[in-house]
């Protein structure tokens, strides 16, 4: 796994300056045009929420971009908090590849 040096931007930070900002938006505004609540608006770009698919959805069709964009945006962020601040995944053992790659992984993916 390729390690990120720094850390990725929040999509609540780019929704607020790429966006927002340029559009002279407040968020109750942009609420209102996405259709969802301010303080789930809010969240996002204060970086205490996070995009769903729904709200990638909803991002996509308002600003012309796809829902991937958005997605992969929360998805990088999620995966660099998840490696810096928990050191849990790397207690688990990597399976051999000659078992990966064999028959002997069978069973609803138990080693046999």
């Amino acid at each position: 796994m390729r390690k990120m040096i720094r850390r990725p931007t929040h999509p609540g930070n780019i929704l607020k300056e790429d966006y927002l900002l340029p559009l002279s938006a407040t968020i109750k505004d942009m609420a209102e045009t996405l259709g969802v609540s301010r303080k789930t608006l809010s969240k996002i770009i204060n970086e205490r929420g996070s995009i769903t698919p729904d709200m990638a959805l909803r991002l996509s069709r308002a600003f012309d971009t796809t829902p991937a964009f958005w997605l992969n945006l929360q998805r990088n962020y999620d995966l660099w908090q998840a490696e810096t601040h928990s050191k849990e995944w790397m207690k688990v053992k990597p399976i051999p590849q000659r078992v990966l790659h064999s028959k002997e992984l069978q069973n609803n993916g138990e080693v046999v």
